[in-house]
């Protein structure tokens, strides 16, 4: 790679680019430059092009070239003076599309615009570009923005000899880790000796399952790629469908004669109708009426027996036929791709496991007293972009709600496995009664735990620094208890409009050291009915472009303008999509929660003193108010007893006042007496001839669940009588 283009040149630094990229790839020295040049003179030979390429043809200047593209994809500078690029009509003012066949157009087109809006450079792909004579020259395609201070792009072309086609194709297929795009690349690359190209894969490797030997045309096949891009005709299959049952049959027949996958030619149309016979098959298999031949060539993973991923279909038409140099290089293409195929099938298996794992944390509905609504974005469609982020609401058995939102360090599975444990364990403490500051104690020796030498740092994953808020809603008092482990503050909605974050005081996140670990402090605030609250993660307010309050600040505004009118879905989805970065880095979830609290007739609660008479006066009250609500005798009495009991156990074991408060539920009554004693009240077997012990033996009987949990003065020791139904 000696020779460089000149430093004058506009497109120098695009030339330095590829020239390293590919300077090891490209023969040196004169035995290898013949063999290159031969190989060159073959390929050209194939195609109807001349020879008139110097000995020296496999120096850069002869095979690398350059175009300088404006805004509008029209050329402003060309050099493309080697002589294999000769019949290239590519003046400067015609549109570049001039040099692409008509059907890769608009694929060609599209890569040329994300690259303008985006930046990010399109390298190394496969292309075919058009002589004014209609022959067609196979080049290796980059699509790189023009260095400063110029404006557009700088597209180079690299033509293709053999050797270095094929290195091309195969580092342009094991660019991605997603299925589809893997398939899309392998048919792009296979456009080189056809004019349609097809990848159908088993259903299984489709989905990411794991694929074993088949017993031979039992397979399913669902078309994964298809180039180029344009209109098909009527019942052709592509992408995204499945192959008919019969099509699929004789397909992986063909490619498994005698359980060995073989490539397979059927030369012409008329060899075609014959193999397929259906005219329901031909339909679904040949992209034209026009007489063709295709190359079937299997898709294969090494192994005892070999596994048939799927199949690549090659069409052209039936005047070129396949070359046996050309079914060669097909055969080693696919060869070298198949396990880029089944790399991108494991990593669907993944990504479909953590995209579940995802899904079954997200919060389903909400309840009678909080609307919630959630939005889950990952930073990009592979699992490489899922993990950390979640949100959760749940009703709590006491009657009051949990909203969880977290947001665990990195991506992928471990990620995603950490978040799931968090997740779940965050759920049990505080349906065990716990408060938000003891769950985030018990999530930061969680972290703690799992990032220890043996577990965490050997798997390569850390979970060091995650976050955590968690706020309970209390539908009668209309109270918000929360504590935050590192996490950005919540925002809330009041009922007039105002919005603001909530002043938090800051945390390290879980896991911290020791030394910098201190108390989680706990936040009470008021969230009367018809107030909104939003929890979120970084992904939703990060932007370059803006501080963090910034985005904070704008997140605000926008949750500020749902009106209390609006469906808390569609305001959800509204919010995200206006304020999640184009470019997007980071997973973006957001958790809406709509205040609704009990209706102030279905609520009522006595303060009394812990004596003797408290569980009269408890029971006094309470039938008062169940022959108001017109309950009926048998659940009045359960209520009746219950309360005696539980009221009785608060004088007897606790001091302090004794505090009574029934709810009425849509699914029955909840009954909660609090006092300011510590210990835990515990369910135990008592014998006949027992003088006590049998309180809570009671209560378990007459109620469909109970529990404690835990405040600053003491307990509360609820319990839920259902309403009869009928």
């Amino acid at each position: 790679m000696d020779s460089t283009p000149s430093s004058s040149s506009p497109s120098s630094s695009a030339f330095d680019l590829v020239s390293r990229a590919l300077g090891r790839y490209i023969p040196h020295g004169e035995e290898e430059a013949a063999t290159g040049s031969a190989e060159a003179r073959d390929d050209r030979a194939a195609r109807g092009q001349g020879t008139a390429d110097t000995a020296g043809s496999s120096r850069q200047e002869q095979i690398l070239g350059a175009l300088n593209l404006d805004t509008d994809l029209v050329i402003t500078r060309c050099k493309l003076d080697a002589p294999v690029f000769a019949g290239l009509d590519a003046a400067s003012g015609k549109p570049f599309v001039d040099l692409l066949p008509p059907g890769d157009v608009p694929t060609v087109t599209r890569r040329l615009r994300q690259v303008v809006e985006t930046g990010e450079a399109h390298v190394a792909r496969i292309q075919r570009l058009r002589r004014a004579d209609g022959s067609e020259l196979v080049v290796s395609m980059s699509i790189l923005p023009a260095a400063p201070p110029e404006e557009g792009l700088t597209v180079s072309v690299i033509a293709m000899a053999r050797r270095l086609h094929l290195y091309a194709a195969e580092t342009a297929i094991g660019t991605s880790l997603d299925i589809g795009e893997t398939a899309q690349s392998l048919a792009q690359s296979l456009l080189a000796w056809g004019d349609v190209a097809a990848v159908d894969l088993d259903f299984a490797v489709w989905t990411g399952e794991g694929v074993t030997g088949k017993a031979r045309g039992r397979i399913r096949l669902r078309r994964a790629a298809l180039v180029p891009d344009r209109a098909w005709p009527a019942g052709y299959v592509t992408p995204g469908n499945d192959l008919p049952g019969d099509a699929g049959r004789l397909l992986v027949q063909a490619v498994m004669r005698d359980d060995d996958p073989q490539t397979v030619v059927i030369p012409d149309r008329e060899a075609v109708e014959r193999v397929f016979g259906s005219p329901r098959v031909i339909r679904a298999l040949v992209p034209s009426d026009r007489s063709a031949g295709v190359a079937c060539i299997p898709l294969v993973l090494d192994g005892t027996p070999p596994v048939v991923l799927g199949v690549a279909e090659v069409w052209r038409r039936a005047d070129h036929p396949f070359r046996d140099g050309e079914l060669f290089d097909l055969q080693e293409l696919v060869a070298r791709t198949a396990h880029h195929v089944d790399l991108a099938r494991q990593h669907q298996r993944e990504h479909t496991q953590v995209l579940a794992l995802q899904r079954r944390l997200l919060p389903r509905t909400g309840g009678d007293t909080v609307e919630i609504a959630s939005v889950y974005q990952p930073a990009t469609p592979d699992s490489a972009g899922v993990g950390g982020d979640w949100v959760n609401s749940f009703p709590l058995p006491d009657g009051r709600t949990a909203l969880v939102v977290g947001d665990v360090v990195g991506h992928g599975l471990g990620a995603a496995a950490t978040m799931g444990q968090l997740s779940m364990e965050a759920r049990a403490l505080l349906s065990a009664g716990l408060a938000p500051d003891q769950v985030l104690e018990h999530l930061d020796e969680t972290v703690s735990l799992l990032d220890d030498a043996e577990s965490g740092l050997t798997a390569g994953y850390s979970a060091l620094g995650s976050t955590c808020c968690i706020a309970l809603y209390d539908p009668v008092s209309h109270q918000v208890t929360m504590s935050s482990a590192g996490h950005l503050p919540p925002i809330l909605v009041s009922p007039g409009g105002r919005a603001e974050p909530l002043a938090i005081r800051p945390h390290p996140g879980l896991g911290a050291e020791f030394a910098l670990r201190e108390p989680f402090d706990v936040h009470t605030f008021h969230a009367p009915p018809g107030s909104l609250l939003a929890l979120y993660t970084d992904g939703l307010v990060e932007d370059p472009a803006l501080s963090i309050d910034d985005g904070i600040g704008r997140l605000a505004e926008a949750v500020a303008a749902v009106h209390p009118w609006d469906t808390l879905e569609q305001a959800a989805r509204h919010v995200a999509a206006t304020l999640a970065p184009a470019r997007q880095r980071d997973d973006v979830t957001l958790l809406l929660a709509r205040m609704l609290g009990y209706r102030k007739g279905d609520t009522a609660t006595w303060r009394l003193p812990a004596r003797d008479d408290a569980p009269a006066r408890a029971r006094a009250h309470v039938d008062a108010l169940l022959r108001r609500w017109r309950t009926r005798d048998h659940t009045r009495w359960a209520v009746l007893l219950l309360i005696s009991e539980l009221v009785t156990n608060a004088v007897r074991f606790a001091t302090g006042p004794v505090t009574v408060r029934l709810i009425r539920t849509g699914h029955g009554l909840l009954c909660e007496v609090g006092d300011t004693g510590n210990g835990r009240p515990r369910l135990r077997r008592s014998d006949v001839l027992d003088d006590g012990g049998r309180g809570l033996g009671i209560v378990h009987r007459l109620t469909t669940r109970w529990g404690v949990r835990w405040t600053d003065d003491g307990k509360v020791v609820w319990a839920e009588v259902a309403r009869p139904r009928g």
